[in-house]
């Protein structure tokens, strides 16, 4: 065992039996104490060839591939030391490697962890690139990060910010500007993701703007201090959410980046220069520790440094965009003028005016590069308003019909089919090209000269920026113009690869117009495949590293096309078969894992849902698959189990050809292939399988979980949360369910239960007080799955507080004890009982008249309403209802039974006594114990006012009518409560 901290070995001391031994090590430069690191493990050393000072441990039987990993680290020693003046600020350091450790990279004073999983060896092509930047960034934070640290949690950004932006200009130097300007694009695109959805990062938090500058036109709800727009308190390391830590960091790249802009490169590392020196000149006095202030810096004397060396005053910069959150968003429109021969611009920030989420305003220059027929012209304007409007004199005119080469930015001059465009001479037009500030920018303008833009611009950045754009252009130009950029091998490779996804999506918007063989087909067989056999490719030559990355794109992106019926073409299905049958890689000095990988990847994508699972309700098993539709997919799972075995018999580097085949057997669940079986990713997801194929397990875990999954799955995967010994694992499968939650929002879900609510409320306040990023993690579950309301299974407090309170007043329970709340019992309430007082009714028979009943019409539909208890036979405060006994459903009338004379009479048949009125057939289920609806009472009750109103006319009709005829007392639609039938009226 050995053991490995920061500092200098200077003793091990063995004790008498010789099986223990102590390492004693010594920090000579002042650190802080989180700068500390130890570990302990059975260790090979490795000193590094190169530099002697430079030691390097794994674990047993990784050394081969440790030598593979560091053999060019001496490069990164020498670059830094170059660009800032100065030597390495550590008289040693260690590079050690552990399993399981997350995050990837942790800087150390002298010492740096990484985990296992970046050696690699020479054969792989991809890791490669992201190791090495891995190592450098690590690097550079000895310089900046360990060796110079930060006041307070609020000047993080200064820490993260300044390694990452050494760490680009080694990558611009060592992979070129290409690479450079990706990365920083993709970072861009990143950050502005991030703050469109949650809401603005603020760097500095510390202290509020000193001055807020205003734009003419703005709405008056913009505030000039910012609210926290995020679930979690952004002032402190340990509440903030990991995502929220990890893009805070490239935006803090991005402005350190900025300043660069501002001040210039060299001029910034000379600001850096003299921090460096100002800590050594600190450490050498190490009895005085107020002379160690130099050591630590923040944003003021970060700034006042800048102003000391560079003469150039940054505050207005970084009350701007250190602390104040959010990005600009611009929305440019032109407009060419033919008659003055002038480009009216207008850039709109309606965004910012709108207050919609993460976007700020922005005063202050903006560039626009216009490229004309006589070459590319850079402007620079001044916004103040929301709506800015510039115009532009051309210096070119227009000349469709004369070819003439026309030169670009970088003095290249290229022949260009001119016969697309218009009168304008304005060929495309672009908004802050070297990314001066974080924004995200749309320009409208129409398809060629996007086409333009990406058959001749040779910034990357533009040609991305084309690609994305031309997606929404399907067109056979566009078909031609993407066609070409991906043939052209003087393009960057990642161009080359967006531009296969895009013409995806452009063939499958013209597959009713398409003509010719699948897209990019005849691409691959002429890049890749045999002269002799077209379906044959090959022999794996990944010696150009350009063609191997299109070699892996092009079989992904023909995977998504489809036909005009939805469903992936034949051709391309038995292409990409040959493509696994004729695989050969056995003269290959390079691994072809990645590329099989890819492979894989590609059959997974040509699945389409069957058209059983559309038309099917229940879940899917395997008889409920029809053989006509498993015959076709037989290929496709054949070859994934068979890569899936092979796999395991001879694994390829970091398994991934398992996490791919992963990935598309539960693509085939998805699309009703094959039955969904989560036992059996649950046995790849448990501990001892290598990490990347347990996190493919578990991601599709949780894609099923959201799906398919029961309450029991979904515990599963808290369970692996509360109980993994990884914690590398635990933390990266919650932000899995962050990303992919187990049930939406706001929705009755069989998943949304209480006690999951309870469960994950105890993780946030107590079960991980020891892992403040796990914490933060749950908080982030838990304001995805409920926001800031009340969850929506648990019950509402105001009925819980009113069940409290009828339980202490000795109330039963409620029949909505199943929320949670308890209500008092309806028998309690008492209704006041009145006299009843009989009615007599002398009924007399005459020759040739029929009684007649009229009956509600509601009557039918009042037999399926519930009834009060109070208001049920039985109930002690029923009685004060008539008792009707005799009908069903109405328990008939007492005193109605036996009349002498009634049998006889028409339409009376059924009943002994008394038969039925016509008409009546509909009261078999009217519960009679509620006689009246509450429209007759509301009749009845007028009536009753009615005859108050008139009664003195009333009397008068009395008066003159005598006694001719008998009425019931009642009107047609309802009665007095002592009426025996309840209202209606009986004539005779």
């Amino acid at each position: 065992m050995t053991a490995i901290s920061c500092g200098e070995l200077y003793d091990t001391v063995y004790t008498q039996d010789m099986r223990r031994k102590t390492y004693h090590y010594h920090v000579n430069t002042p650190t802080a104490a989180p700068n500390i690191a130890l570990v302990v493990g059975p260790f090979q050393i490795y000193v590094d060839p190169n530099m002697h000072e430079v030691t390097h441990f794994c674990l047993p039987h990784l050394l081969p591939v440790l030598k593979s990993t560091v053999r060019l680290l001496h490069e990164g020693f020498e670059y830094f030391e170059t660009i800032l003046g100065t030597q390495f600020p550590f008289s040693n350091y260690k590079q050690v490697f552990v399993d399981e450790v997350y995050p990837t990279m942790n800087s150390y004073s002298s010492l740096t962890i990484f985990n296992t999983n970046i050696l690699h060896p020479t054969a792989v092509i991809d890791q490669q690139y992201e190791t090495r930047k891995v190592l450098t960034e690590a690097l550079a934070t000895q310089f900046f990060g360990t060796y110079v640290s930060t006041e307070k949690w609020s000047d993080r950004w200064i820490k993260k910010g300044i390694p990452k932006y050494l760490m680009s200009l080694w990558v611009k130097k060592t992979f070129g500007n290409n690479e450079y300007r990706d990365m920083i694009h993709q970072y861009m695109n990143d950050v502005v993701a991030y703050e469109s959805k949650y809401g603005g990062i603020i760097l500095d938090s510390s202290q509020a703007p000193a001055s807020v500058v205003t734009i003419k036109g703005e709405s008056s709800k913009n505030p000039e201090v910012e609210a926290n727009p995020f679930c979690f308190p952004v002032s402190n390391l340990h509440t903030c959410s990991p995502e929220y830590l990890e893009i805070m960091e490239k935006k803090s790249h991005l402005v350190i980046r900025m300043m660069e802009h501002r001040l210039g490169q060299q001029q910034l590392l000379q600001v850096l220069n003299k921090l460096l020196a100002l800590a050594s000149n600190a450490r050498q006095t190490k009895a005085d520790p107020r002379a160690w202030s130099n050591m630590v810096w923040n944003t003021n004397t970060f700034t006042k440094s800048i102003f000391s060396v560079t003469g150039k005053d940054m505050t207005v910069f970084v009350d701007q965009w250190v602390r104040m959150g959010g990005h600009a968003k611009f929305v440019l429109k032109f407009v060419f003028n033919r008659k003055r021969n002038t480009v009216e611009l207008e850039i709109n920030q309606d965004a910012a005016n709108n207050m919609e989420q993460g976007v700020r305003k922005y005063v202050g220059p903006v560039k626009i590069a216009l490229q004309e027929l006589d070459g590319q012209f850079p402007h620079t304007f001044q916004v103040e308003r929301v709506n800015s409007k510039h115009d532009i004199t051309c210096h070119s005119k227009s000349r469709r019909n004369k070819k003439k080469k026309i030169p670009l930015v970088n003095n290249e001059e290229v022949d260009m089919d001119l016969s697309q465009m218009d009168d304008s001479p304005v060929l495309w037009i672009r908004l802050d090209p070297d990314f001066t500030l974080i924004r995200s920018v749309e320009i409208v303008q129409p398809d060629f000269q996007w086409q333009y833009q990406l058959r001749h611009e040779r910034d990357v950045t533009a040609q991305t920026e084309a690609v994305n754009a031309l997606e929404f252009f399907p067109s056979p130009t566009t078909r031609a113009a993407l066609t070409d950029t991906i043939k052209n091998e003087h393009c960057y490779y990642k161009v080359r690869c967006r531009a296969t996804n895009c013409l995806t999506k452009v063939a499958n918007a013209m597959v009713q117009t398409w003509d010719g063989p699948p897209a990019m087909m005849l691409i691959f067989k002429n890049m890749f495949g045999s002269f002799a056999v077209g379906h044959i490719i090959k022999q794996n030559d990944f010696s150009n590293l350009q063609n191997y990355f299109l070699q892996c794109a092009i079989p992904q992106a023909m995977a998504g096309l489809r036909n005009s019926h939805l469903i992936c073409p034949n051709e391309v299905l038995e292409f990409l078969l040959n493509l696994f049958k004729y695989n050969d890689n056995s003269k290959n000095s390079f691994s072809d894992n990645y590329y099989r990988a890819a492979l894989v990847t590609a059959l997974g994508e040509t699945v389409t849902p069957v058209v059983s699972m559309l038309a099917q309700e229940g879940p899917i098993t395997s008889e409920s698959l029809a053989e006509d539709y498993l015959y076709p997919v037989n290929p496709k799972i054949y070859i994934l189990l068979r890569y899936l075995n092979m796999d395991k018999l001879l694994p390829c580097y970091r398994h991934t050809v398992t996490t791919a085949c992963l990935k598309a057997i539960r693509k085939l669940q998805k699309t009703g292939h094959l039955p969904p079986n989560p036992e059996f990713f649950k046995d790849y997801s448990k501990h001892g399988q290598f990490q990347d194929v347990r996190l493919a397990a578990l991601e599709c875990l949780v894609d099923y979980v959201r799906l398919e999954g029961r309450f029991e799955d979904l515990n599963y995967l808290l369970d692996m949360v509360e109980k993994d010994p990884d914690p590398g694992i635990r933390h990266l499968l919650v932000r899995m369910m962050v990303n992919n939650p187990p049930f939406e929002k706001g929705r009755n879900h069989r998943n949304d239960r209480p006690e999951m609510v309870e469960r994950m409320w105890g993780m946030i306040n107590s079960k991980f007080w020891y892992d403040s990023r796990l914490r933060c993690d749950m908080v982030d579950l838990y304001h995805i799955l409920y926001s800031k309301r009340r969850p929506f299974c648990l019950p509402i407090p105001e009925l819980a507080a009113l069940g409290r309170a009828s339980a202490s007043m000795g109330m039963g329970p409620s029949m909505g004890s199943s929320m949670g709340a308890t209500w008092p019992k309806k028998s309690q309430f008492v209704i006041p009982k009145t006299e009843k007082k009989e009615i007599k009714t002398e009924i007399k028979q005459e020759p040739g008249i029929q009684i007649k009943q009229e009956l509600d019409i509601r009557s039918s539909s009042i037999s399926g309403l519930d009834i009060p208890e109070f208001l049920m036979e039985g109930n002690a405060n029923a009685n004060f209802m008539p008792p009707m006994m005799g009908i069903p459903g109405m328990q008939g009338f007492s005193g109605m039974q036996g009349f002498s004379g009634m049998q006889g009479m028409p339409g009376m048949q059924g009943l002994p006594g008394m038969q039925t009125f016509p008409g009546m057939q509909g009261l078999q289920g009217l519960h009679m114990g509620d006689p009246w609806g509450q429209e007759s009472s509301r009749k009845r009750k007028k009536d009753k006012k009615k005859k108050k109103k008139h009664k003195h006319k009333k009397e008068d009709r009395k008066e003159e009518d005598g006694s001719s005829r008998l009425s019931s007392g009642g009107s047609s639609s309802g009665s007095g409560p002592n009426s025996p039938l309840g209202g209606p009226g009986i004539e005779f």
